[in-house]
């Protein structure tokens, strides 16, 4: 089972400019006294746990997340990728990705960026539309966004957009300026995002009035027709690509494979003697460089559970529209596909998933109401 399963790696780097209101992820506002001695402990401390792994399999795709990786300078990237190729073997065709934002991030330093290996990047664009980008507490412009998404076409073959819908008092106009906007710059992927509320975020605290479920809907049904009429394949739950452009690390984790997190925060999922693993690192940029220093870099480790197993797998495979193939189910979890035939069986009887000789894949039914879909998996321990 382990060499069947591909092995990806994700890189956190995760500082900001600014804490945007809704974001949940683990990030942290840049102390721009002390951020530049943070940074160089901070990769010390990545090489580190870097050396520290070990694995034949060879990596499939890398993704430098956050945060905001634009912040780090060419030069840390190209130490980290150097540091990962001297510890493991790369596909001849690695994708090797990296988020950036408007503001962060001029011509210089995409050409620096694509000189250390980055063969693809992700903006984080949100919207064109300036009273939005005020809303959402961006440091950009839509100005800025057009220009520095153009400065990346120039440089990268394969570029996404990160984008929003669904935002504070947000017309539909509004999106259609946002769809054209974004259309013209001639990218292969876009990544399109309906705004929710998260726990732990300034518009949980603060809720923003949002637009209500029909135009949300309405939105929805715009961006698929839009974008299908520009040749875009709406192949995961908010991304569409062009053909053969989808992102093989996010492909990766929908369909279930393995991956390596590093960094504060990362998050890793590994195969071994036919049982599946998690780990987390420290998540406190701080603490995470201090238990570097002893080796330490995992604050939790654990088997998965067959519960586990099951929901998680199709948490993942059942975001993708086209869904994935019988076969996959064993190969990842090594569990029988028959062991969940009454799960199945009531996902197809409520519409939600489409069953044939060799494929499950979720209806539109079932793409429209995945948390439904989803809560049949879920099993108490």
């Amino acid at each position: 089972m382990l060499n069947k399963v591909p092995l990806s790696i994700y890189i956190h780097l995760p500082w900001c400019i600014h804490k945007c209101p809704y974001c949940d992820f683990n990030s942290h506002e840049v102390n721009q006294v002390h951020f530049d001695d943070e940074k160089k402990h901070y990769v010390h401390a990545l090489i580190k746990q870097i050396k520290s792994s070990n694995d034949d399999r060879p990596i499939k795709s890398v993704f430098f997340g956050g945060g905001t990786p634009s912040l780090f300078n060419p030069h840390y990237i190209q130490e980290i990728i150097d540091a990962l190729k001297s510890q493991f073997n790369f596909e001849t065709n690695c994708e090797i990705n990296l988020e950036a934002n408007p503001g962060t991030i001029d011509y210089k330093h995409f050409e620096g960026f694509a000189k250390a290996g980055v063969n693809r990047v992700s903006l984080g664009i949100q919207s064109f539309n300036d009273d939005h980008l005020k809303k959402l507490e961006r440091i950009h412009d839509g100005q800025t966004a057009y220009q520095t998404a153009q400065d990346a076409t120039k440089i990268f073959n394969r570029v996404n957009l990160d984008l929003m819908f669904g935002l504070p008092h947000q017309t539909h106009k509004e999106l259609m300026n946002d769809l054209e906007r974004a259309l013209s710059l001639k990218t292969q992927h876009l990544s399109y995002y309906n705004l929710t509320i998260e726990p732990n975020t300034l518009f949980y605290k603060y809720p923003p009035k949002l637009p209500e479920d029909d135009l949300i809907f309405e939105f929805q049904s715009s961006i698929h027709q839009i974008l299908k009429g520009g040749g875009f394949n709406h192949y995961e739950t908010s991304a569409y690509a062009k053909t053969d452009e989808q992102c093989l690390h996010n492909l990766n984790y929908w369909q279930f494979g393995d991956y390596l997190g590093f960094g504060a925060g990362a998050h890793g999922k590994l195969t071994k003697s036919n049982m599946v693993f998690r780990y987390s690192c420290y998540k406190n940029p701080k603490q995470y460089i201090n238990e570097s220093e002893k080796n330490n870099f995992f604050i939790e480790e654990k088997k998965l559970s067959r519960n586990d197993l099951i929901f998680e797998f199709m948490m993942n495979a059942l975001r993708l529209n086209d869904g994935f193939k019988k076969k996959l189910f064993f190969d990842r979890t090594n569990i029988e596909l028959q062991e969940i035939e009454d799960e199945l069986n009531i996902a197809q009887e409520k519409g939600h998933i489409e069953v044939t000789n060799d494929k499950i894949k979720p209806t539109l039914q079932g793409q429209n109401y995945l948390n439904d879909l989803l809560q049949i998996f879920l099993k108490d321990h």
